[in-house]
């Protein structure tokens, strides 16, 4: 997968000229509704299928500031996927170095807002999921 970009604007930054924290958790979404993207499996497709994936749980690590025109590079992997729930682990840098690290956890749920165990349902992106799943763990923690 292709690495997310993402320059950082005047509107993102505080007085200080620093990136407001709550902007990386922006981008770990604009990374990976472009991860899913590129797997072919992206939200529209998904919600055609009937498919709502929310996120459960959300945290990320600043390491360093970012500020006005700086491009960040994030990289997206899946950590742990276990057919019922996901985590997404997410690496941002800018000029080579770490500035943030993050994680988001997500459940899969029919329109309806009953679990989904994409084995049965979906298993074609059940199987894609698993494959590209770090290290092919199958667990899903906090």
């Amino acid at each position: 997968m292709n690495v997310y970009r993402h320059k950082v604007h005047y509107y993102e930054t505080d007085r200080m000229g620093i990136t407001h924290h709550s902007n990386y958790i922006r981008w770990m979404e604009e990374a990976r509704v472009d991860f899913l993207d590129q797997a072919g499996w992206g939200f529209d497709r998904m919600e055609q299928e009937g498919i709502v994936s929310p996120v459960i749980h959300v945290d990320c690590d600043f390491k360093k500031t970012t500020t006005f025109q700086d491009e960040i590079e994030i990289m997206v992997e899946i950590e742990e996927y276990n057919g019922v729930k996901m985590k997404i682990a997410y690496e941002m840098t800018c000029r080579g170095e770490v500035v943030a690290v993050g994680h988001s956890g997500h459940c899969f749920l029919d329109q309806n807002g009953r679990p989904i165990r994409m084995k049965k349902t979906f298993p074609e992106l059940d199987q894609m999921f698993r494959n590209m799943t770090k290290g092919r763990k199958e667990t899903c923690g906090k």
